[in-house]
C-alpha cells in the first residue's frame, strides 16, 4: 500500500467525545446468543460496540460472571472478575475464573473504554450454560431403545457396492415416563441425544421448535446431545415425558420399494437423557432414561432419510404423551449401547419459509401435480379430508417428465410421503424424520379442494412446501441495478440454504452427504451471507471422526460410505481433503478463531503427511481433478486439466498454509519444515506443468493458470503473461467460462485481485451460454449441479456458486486488508464495472456491520461506507487526480493515487463520499 495514503483529520472525521454515549451489547459465548451445552472449560465471550462517534477503539475491558442474575445486578463477579484489562480484544475472550460446572448456568456482562477514555455503561447481562462435561454428569443415565440391533447387522462403513440384505422394516418408537414435580422450580434442563433424530414432547406440547435434532455425526464415534430449557413447560403435580425416534442415517432401512443412496446401519433408534430439575429451596432432581421407561411403536410406519417417510393416522396413540395415559400394553424399553456424547454447538435445523402452490394442474391419470414456484430443502405439510383408510400418496420432484409428472431421474427414485387418514375431520401431518429437495409435488389419491371430485377421494385442503435449514443468522446482503445478478445472487442462496443444515451437503436429495470440497471453496460466499462459524468447527469434528489411520481425510464427512468406484477417485482427492486444512485457517482469518487451529493441528499434520507419501516427485494426481468443468463431454471427471494440477496445487497451498499456522501456535521447527517442502513442491511444480515459451500453464485451461496465480506458483516475472492468458482464453470464447466446481472460484479470485472484474462482468452477464444466467434462463430457482443445467444431474446444488463472493468482495468491494483478522481492518475496493448503476452490499463482521453502497449518478460516484467500532478501513475511491473528492459534502485532498484510485484510510463511523 502506498505510503501516500494517509490518515484525514480528526478535525472532520471526528465527533466531540461527550456528544454520543459509547455502548456495548450483542454479548455472545462461544459464538451463540445466551447457548446451553457449552463445554470448553474456558468459553471464548464475545461483544460488539456502538457509537455515533467517528474513530472509536475499545482501550480496556471488564468482564464480571455471577452464579446467579442477583449477584450479577450487584456488580460482584463471584465466579471471574477480570477487573480493567487494558486491551483492544473484544472477540474470543477466554474465561479464566473459578472452575465450571457441569449443567450449572452463568451469568455476565461487560463494560469498556474507549480511545478517548470514554467507558460505557454495564451490558445487559447474558448467560451461558454448562453441558454435562463427564460420563458421571448423565447420572447412570442409560441409552435406551424399543429393540436392539443384532451385532451381525451392524454396518458403520459401506462400500459403495454393498448389496442390500432386505431384513424388512423397523419400529419407529414412542418412548414415555411420567414423574412429578412438587416444590416450585427454579429451573429445568433437559439434556438429550436420539439417533438417528428424536422429538421430544412434554405434556402433550413439543418441547422447542427444531427438526432432525440431533445434527447427524460419524455415529460410531459420538453422537450429539441437545439441552432445552423446559422450566416454563413444567407443570405442579404429575408430569410427562414424550420422545419419539426416527431412522435419519443412523439406520437406512434395506427396503427395495424405496430409495437409498447408502446402506449404513449403525443401530436401531434409541434415546440418552437426563431431566435436571433445580428446585428454589436449593435442592436438585434427575430424571433418567433408564429401563423404567415404556415403549411402543408409533404411527410412522417408514421412515427414511433418503426413501421418504410413511404415515398411519390410525395407528396414533391419542394422550401418549401427558399423564395418565394407560401404558400397561406398552413394553419396558430395552438398554441399548452407544456412543461417546459431546453437545451440539451448532445451529439446530428449523423451519423458516412456507411455500403454497402457484398452479395445480391434473394429470391424464387422475393425479395432481403442484408448482410450489421453489426448488428448495424442504418437507411437505399436508391438510386433508376423507374417510378412514384412505391414503394419499406425495411424490416430490425438482423438475416434471414430459408428460408433466413428477422426474426423479436425478433425484433419487422411488422417494415419497404417504398418509392414511384416519376420517376425523380436518387432518394436518408433516414429516418429522425425513426431508428432501424438491420444487413440485405429484398427488396420487387425492383431489384439490374446490375440484371436481366424483370419486370420493380424499380431499386436499392445503399442501404446503416447508423450506428446512440451519438456522445460523443471515449475516450479509447484497443487491444491484442488474436485475441478472440479483437473480443470480438468490440462485445461489437457494442453493446454501438448501444444503446447510447440520453439514454442508452437496445436494438436499440424492445423497445429502458432506462433499469437503465446498467448504472451502464456497465457505467465503457462505460466511458473507450467514453467521456459520459453529457449524464449519462441526465440519471438522466430523472431518476428525472420519480421517483415517494412515491420515486420510476422505472426500466426504461424515463418512457414512466407503467409494471404492475408479480406484477410490471418490474417496480420495486432496481439493476435498485439504478442507481439514483450509477451513482452520479460514475460520481464524475471517472470526480471529485459534481454538480451531489448535484442536486440529494433529488432524492437519497427519493429512499433510498423508498426502506427501500419496505424491510422485511431489506431484499428486489422484482424485476427481477440476470436477464438472465445461469440456466436450458430459460433466464428470476434469476435461481440460490434466490430472495433477489441481491436487499439486492445493497440496502447496496446504503447505503454505501449515506454515503459517504453525507459527501462529508456536511451532516454529514445523514452519520451517513445511516451507522447506512447499519450495520443492512448487519447483516440481513449475518443472512439470510450466511452458515457459507459451507462458501457460499445462493445457493452458482456465483453471491451471488461474491456481498457479493464485497460489503464488507462477514466478514474479511470468505472473502478467500467465494473467494475460487466463483473460485471453475468456475472450476468445467469447467471455466464456470453461473452470469447474474446483478451478471456478480461483477464477474468479484471481481476475479481482488483478483488476479485471471487467471481465468476471461480461463472463457472467449473460444468459445464452452455460453459467448462471443460462441456468435461470432453463428455469432454474436454485444453483444446479451443472453449468448447463442438465436434467440428469441435480438441479439444487452448493458447488459453484463462488460468483456470490464476488457480488461482496467485488462489487461491493468489501474485503479484508492484507493481515487483518476478523475484519479489523477493512478494505472497501468496489467495483463499478460494466452497465451497473448502483450496488448495496453489507456484512455483519464479528464487530459489526460493515456496508458499502455506491451509486452512479450524471456527474458522480457517491459511495456511502459503515465501519463498526473497534475496527479500521482503508477505503479506494475509483477516482483520478483531476476529480474532486468530498466526503459528508466537505472536499477532502486525498494524498496520492493508485491505478485509478483515490485511497483514503478511516476510522469506525458513517462516512458519505463523492466523486465528481
Amino acid at each position: 500500500m502506498s505510503k501516500l495514503i494517509y490518515f484525514l483529520g480528526l478535525f472532520f472525521f471526528t465527533i466531540p467525545v461527550f456528544s454520543q454515549q459509547l455502548k456495548v451489547n450483542e454479548l455472545r459465548c462461544t459464538y451463540k446468543n445466551n447457548p446451553q451445552g457449552v463445554e470448553s472449560p474456558a468459553p471464548a465471550l464475545s461483544w460488539k460496540l456502538f457509537s455515533a462517534q467517528r474513530n472509536v477503539l475499545q482501550s480496556a475491558y471488564h468482564i464480571i460472571v455471577a452464579d446467579d442474575a442477583l449477584t450479577l445486578a450487584k456488580g460482584i463477579g463471584n465466579v471471574w472478575d477480570s477487573k480493567k484489562v487494558a486491551s483492544a480484544r473484544s472477540l474470543l475472550v477466554n474465561y479464566n475464573g473459578k472452575p465450571l460446572i457441569s449443567g450449572k448456568t452463568y451469568y455476565w456482562k461487560v463494560k469498556v473504554w474507549d480511545n478517548n477514555g470514554l467507558a460505557s455503561a454495564w451490558s445487559d447481562p447474558a448467560t451461558w450454560q454448562m453441558g454435562l462435561l463427564t460420563v458421571s454428569d448423565w447420572k447412570n443415565a442409560k441409552w435406551i431403545g424399543y429393540e436392539k440391533m443384532p451385532d451381525s447387522l451392524v454396518t458403520i462403513l459401506p462400500l459403495d457396492t454393498k448389496k442390500d440384505k432386505p431384513e424388512g422394516n423397523n419400529i419407529q418408537p414412542l418412548l414415555r415416563k411420567e414423574f412429578r414435580v412438587n416444590k416450585a422450580v427454579k429451573k429445568a434442563t433437559m439434556f438429550i441425544s436420539g439417533l438417528g433424530h428424536f422429538e421430544l414432547q412434554l405434556n402433550g406440547r413439543k418441547v422447542g421448535d427444531h427438526f432432525l435434532d440431533p445434527g447427524w455425526t460419524k455415529y460410531d464415534k459420538e453422537a450429539l446431545y441437545v439441552p432445552f430449557d423446559i422450566t416454563a413447560q413444567l407443570k405442579d403435580g404429575n408430569n410427562a415425558l414424550g420422545v419419539m425416534l426416527g431412522n435419519g442415517f443412523y439406520y437406512i432401512p434395506p427396503i427395495k420399494a424405496r430409495y437409498k443412496k447408502l446402506r449404513a446401519s449403525f443401530g436401531y433408534p434409541k434415546m440418552i437423557c437426563r431431566l435436571l430439575i433445580e428446585y428454589k429451596d436449593g435442592s436438585v432432581a434427575n430424571i433418567i432414561s433408564d429401563e423404567s421407561w415404556k415403549t411402543a411403536a408409533s404411527a410412522i410406519t417408514f421412515s427414511s432419510i433418503y426413501g421418504g417417510e410413511d404415515y398411519d393416522a390410525n395407528l396414533e396413540q391419542k394422550g401418549w404423551d401427558i399423564p395418565g395415559f394407560d401404558d400397561k400394553h406398552w413394553k419396558s424399553a430395552v438398554a441399548v449401547g452407544g456412543p461417546a456424547l459431546t453437545s451440539q454447538k451448532a445451529e439446530p435445523l428449523k423451519v423458516f419459509d412456507q411455500f403454497t402452490a402457484k398452479t395445480i394442474k391434473p394429470l391424464g391419470n387422475g393425479d395432481w401435480v403442484y408448482d410450489l414456484g421453489q426448488n428448495a430443502s424442504a418437507i411437505i405439510e399436508l391438510t386433508v379430508k376423507g374417510k378412514k383408510g384412505d391414503t394419499v400418496k406425495i411424490i416430490p420432484a425438482e423438475l416434471l417428465k414430459a408428460d408433466g409428472t413428477a422426474n426423479q431421474r436425478a433425484t433419487g427414485s422411488p422417494t415419497y410421503f404417504q398418509y392414511i387418514l384416519k376420517g376425523d375431520g380436518a387432518e394436518t401431518w408433516r414429516p418429522r424424520f425425513m426431508y428432501t429437495g424438491f420444487r413440485y409435488l405429484q398427488v396420487i389419491g387425492g383431489i384439490p379442494e374446490g375440484q371436481s371430485n366424483t370419486t370420493g377421494k380424499p380431499s386436499l385442503i392445503t399442501l404446503k412446501s416447508l423450506h428446512v435449514r440451519n438456522a445460523a443468522a443471515t449475516a450479509g446482503s447484497f443487491e444491484s441495478s442488474s436485475e441478472l445478478f440479483n437473480k443470480t445472487d438468490d440462485l445461489v442462496n437457494w442453493a446454501i440454504k438448501s444444503n446447510m443444515v447440520s453439514v454442508f451437503t452437496d445436494c438436499p436429495h440424492r445423497e445429502k452427504l458432506g462433499w469437503l470440497e465446498e467448504l472451502h471453496l464456497m465457505g467465503s460466499s457462505v460466511r458473507y451471507n450467514y453467521d456459520a462459524a459453529a457449524l464449519f468447527k462441526k465440519a471438522l469434528q466430523d472431518m476428525r471422526n472420519s480421517q483415517t489411520a494412515d491420515g486420510l481425510v476422505p472426500e466426504i464427512s461424515p463418512e457414512y460410505v466407503k467409494f471404492d468406484y475408479g480406484n477410490g477417485m471418490f474417496r480420495d482427492s486432496p481439493e476435498w481433503g485439504s478442507s481439514s486444512i483450509l477451513v482452520p485457517w479460514y475460520l481464524y482469518e475471517w472470526y480471529g478463531e485459534t481454538q480451531a487451529l489448535a484442536e486440529n493441528y494433529d488432524m492437519m499434520q497427519r493429512y499433510v503427511a498423508y498426502l506427501g507419501t500419496k505424491a510422485k516427485n511431489n506431484i499428486l494426481s489422484q482424485g476427481l481433478g477440476d470436477w464438472f468443468d465445461l469440456g466436450p463431454e458430459r460433466p464428470g471427471v476434469s476435461q481440460l486439466t490434466p490430472m495433477g494440477v489441481t491436487g499439486t496445487a492445493i497440496y502447496y497451498y496446504d503447505l503454505n498454509v501449515m506454515e503459517k499456522i504453525a507459527l501462529l501456535l508456536g511451532k516454529n521447527a514445523d514452519a520451517g519444515k513445511y516451507a522447506a517442502l512447499a519450495m520443492e513442491v512448487r519447483k516440481s511444480f513449475n518443472d512439470t506443468f510450466f511452458n515457459t515459451e507459451t507462458k501457460q500453464y499445462a493445457t493452458g485451461s482456465q483453471t491451471a493458470n488461474a491456481m498457479a496465480v493464485y497460489m503464488n506458483l507462477v514466478a514474479p516475472e511470468y505472473k502478467d503473461a500467465v494473467v494475460a492468458n487466463l483473460v485471453k482464453d475468456i475472450r476468445d470464447r467469447n467471455n466464456g467460462l470453461t473452470a469447474g466446481d474446483i478451478g471456478y472460484r480461483y477464477v474468479l479470485r484471481v481476475l479481482e485481485a488483478e483488476g479485471r472484474s471487467d471481465v468476471i462482468y461480461d463472463m457472467n452477464s449473460r444468459t445464452d451460454v452455460p453459467g448462471y444466467g443460462y441456468q435461470l434462463a432453463q428455469g432454474a430457482t436454485a444453483l444446479t449441479e451443472s453449468w448447463a443445467a442438465l436434467p440428469t444431474v441435480s438441479n439444487n446444488h452448493f458447488m459453484l456458486g463462488h460468483i456470490m463472493e464476488w457480488f461482496y468482495s467485488g462489487i461491493g468491494g468489501i474485503r479484508q486488508e492484507k493481515g487483518a483478522v476478523a475484519f479489523n481492518h477493512i478494505q472497501i475496493y468496489p467495483e463499478p464495472v460494466g452497465d451497473l448503476r448502483y450496488a448495496k452490499s453489507s456484512y455483519q463482521s464479528p464487530y459489526g456491520e460493515i456496508a458499502s453502497n455506491w451509486r452512479k449518478t450524471a456527474d458522480a460516484f457517491e459511495l456511502d461506507v459503515i465501519v463498526p467500532a473497534n475496527t479500521k478501513a482503508t477505503v479506494y475511491l475509483p477516482a483520478t487526480a483531476t476529480q474532486q473528492v468530498s466526503e459528508s459534502g466537505q472536499k477532502i485532498r486525498p494524498a496520492g493515487f493508485e491505478k485509478g484510485r483515490a485511497v483514503v484510510q478511516v476510522g469506525s463511523g458513517n462516512y458519505k463520499f463523492k466523486v465528481q
